[in-house]
């Protein structure tokens, strides 16, 4: 059932429509693992390492919003749901109990990097069929390189 029809063909709306649906299940995911490292970190940059990943969770929850808007705006119904995102996600394992902040870190540079990666697929899938879904992706990956950038940074 479509409620929105969009202005996409079918086989551009399946190819924008995979791309949006992976880039949310990814930036839920990175959200929810930034989160739980946020709680859990520990050690001499405590402080400022927690401070860090709230930033990375209101960006990913920023984003995710953005995305989803965007794939209800061209019809397709977005799915965030956990068990959508435990199958669906490319970020690797999370660690378990406390976290020392240089460890914290290491976990997010992977599992920005993880993500970046998928976002650039999806950045070039969507070139073509919908250069307005693939400006969204754009905007989304710098503000992830960014902060794969600061967070490479801080363990030097």
């Amino acid at each position: 059932m479509y409620v929105v029809k969009s202005p996409l063909s079918d086989a551009n709306l399946k190819t924008v429509s995979e791309a949006l649906q992976g880039a949310l299940v990814d930036l839920v995911d990175l959200a929810l693992v930034a989160k739980q490292i946020h709680w859990n970190v520990v050690g001499p940059r405590f402080r400022s390492v927690h401070l860090q990943l709230d930033e990375v969770v209101t960006l990913a929850r920023t984003h995710s919003d953005t995305v989803a808007e965007r794939a209800a705006a061209l019809g397709v119904s977005p799915d965030g749901r956990a068990a959508t995102v435990a199958v669906g996600s490319g970020i690797g394992v999370t660690p378990e109990g406390w976290v020392d902040d240089t460890a914290a870190v290491g976990a997010l540079v992977e599992a920005l990097g993880a993500v970046i990666a998928r976002m650039r697929e999806r950045v070039t899938a969507t070139a073509e069929p919908d250069p307005v879904s693939q400006d969204i992706l754009i905007t989304i990956t710098a503000d992830l390189e960014k902060q794969h950038w600061m967070f490479q940074a801080e363990n030097g």
